[in-house]
């Protein structure tokens, strides 16, 4: 066990006597006295109950318990002064857990993210997607700090604080040029069109659901079924398929003619997206900064929407 008399201090003036060879410049080297220096090395030697170095004219030198002492106590400083560098790192780059749905991945989030970056340098965001279900049940665990999206139809968001940003449809869309967008979207032909759309057990394939039962109990073909947006735009790029999308995600799509957007209201307002929080667990200082970046986007979003319209 470590002597309780053995400092840091001590083993640092050792450490640097020894590679220096000499009291005087291992003091300058820590900015301390000669003195001082030659007093921490004599407590040193009288707590190890050994003389570490031999004091001649030209400097000092190691004796065998000296040198025995430093195979040790090098790697030992060695050690501490990499863990004190890493505990450093750990505290300058604070880290922000973060819940996304594929709502808002491709528009409100990553604008977000890069004015984080720039007015908050140095924040490393670890970004968990999934459903709604899943994120908001580890937000309730306390294992996310935040969940952004739209999730307010969803029932796991009980207990938990939800903090509306802005209202955004459900849209359909094709790949330009498709027959449905040239305006010859009727009921039977999107009845017959096959579908992208969320998976089951969704808020957003509940709502794809809800929409077909108003259209007189609709059954249309299902070609694929998932939340990953770079899927379903590149599989609607290639096919004939019709893709139940939030607006953020294909925003960009629709202004440069990629998309299309089909003539058709799936919901009569538009769900709300925003932020849900576990009010018993405080925030770290880069997640409330990056609240306050997505709240800024939001604003420029709607704003752009309102202009739009």
């Amino acid at each position: 066990m470590l002597n309780a008399r053995v400092k840091l201090r001590h083993l640092m003036a050792f450490q640097e006597v020894a590679r220096l060879n000499s009291m005087a410049r291992a003091a300058q080297t820590l900015s301390i006295t000669q003195p001082a220096m030659s007093k921490t090395i004599r407590e040193l030697e009288e707590i190890v109950g050994a003389t570490l170095f031999e004091r001649s004219p030209s400097g000092v030198t190691l004796t065998a318990a000296g040198a025995t002492l430093l195979r040790h106590a090098g790697p030992a400083l060695r050690s501490l002064d990499a863990g004190f560098r890493a505990v450093h790192q750990t505290s300058a780059q604070a880290v922000v857990r973060l819940g996304a749905l594929s709502s808002v991945e491709q528009g409100l989030l990553p604008r977000a993210l890069v004015r984080l970056a720039q007015t908050l340098p140095g924040v490393r965001v670890q970004v968990t997607t999934g459903s709604s279900a899943y994120l908001l049940s580890r937000l309730g665990l306390g294992e996310l700090e935040m969940v952004v999206g739209r999730m307010s139809e969803a029932r796991e968001i009980r207990g938990l604080h939800f903090e509306p940003l802005y209202h955004e449809p459900l849209v359909l869309v094709a790949r330009a040029g498709h027959a449905l967008a040239a305006g010859d979207a009727d009921a039977a032909a999107l009845a017959a069109a096959a579908w992208v759309i969320p998976p089951a057990a969704t808020a957003l394939r509940e709502q794809v659901e809800r929409f077909w039962v108003e259209q007189g109990g609709w059954c249309p073909p299902i070609a694929l079924e998932t939340l990953s947006l770079s899927l379903s735009r590149r599989y609607v790029l290639a096919t004939e398929a019709v893709w139940v999308a939030p607006l953020d995600a294909v925003r960009e799509d629709l202004a440069a003619g990629v998309l299309a957007r089909l003539p058709v209201a799936l919901e009569a307002h538009g769900g709300a997206l925003g932020l849900c929080t576990n009010l018993s667990l405080p925030l770290s200082a880069g997640a409330e900064r990056l609240q306050a970046c997505l709240r800024e986007i939001a604003d420029e979003v709607s704003g752009a929407d309102v202009d739009e319209a």
